[in-house]
């Protein structure tokens, strides 16, 4: 059985972790800015935050490579329709880790690299 965490504050920081992703709306790289910077202030005080903003960090760089090999793939159409559908699950699934996060659940990502350990 996995863990639930309880603490509520602990919690907050760990689906900020997620919904600071969306960052990347208003700065270039703010998706993955925003992670590493709640990761970076947040992780030594809870072992939550620590997890899930690696959790966070590697899906958003994951989406990024992702988004990149799209944006060169849209010089023959397919690409636009594969960064359209790579937005929506990007989308989606920070969502569901966020909400997951609030609950205290310690999401895992369906595809992730794992480029911070």
């Amino acid at each position: 059985m996995e863990r639930i965490i309880d603490n509520p504050d602990e919690r907050t920081w760990g689906m900020l972790c997620h919904l600071s992703a969306f960052a990347g709306m208003l700065i270039p790289f703010g998706n993955i800015i925003g992670p590493l910077v709640v990761y970076s202030i947040k992780r030594k005080e809870f072992d939550f935050v620590d997890d899930q903003g690696k959790e966070a960090i590697n899906f958003q760089i994951t989406m990024s490579i992702a988004m990149l090999a799209a944006l060169i793939l849209s010089l023959v159409i397919i690409g636009i329709f594969l960064f359209i559908g790579i937005a929506l699950l990007s989308l989606i699934f920070t969502v569901v880790a966020a909400l997951k996060a609030n609950q205290g659940e310690f999401y895992r990502y369906p595809f992730n690299y794992p480029f911070v350990k």
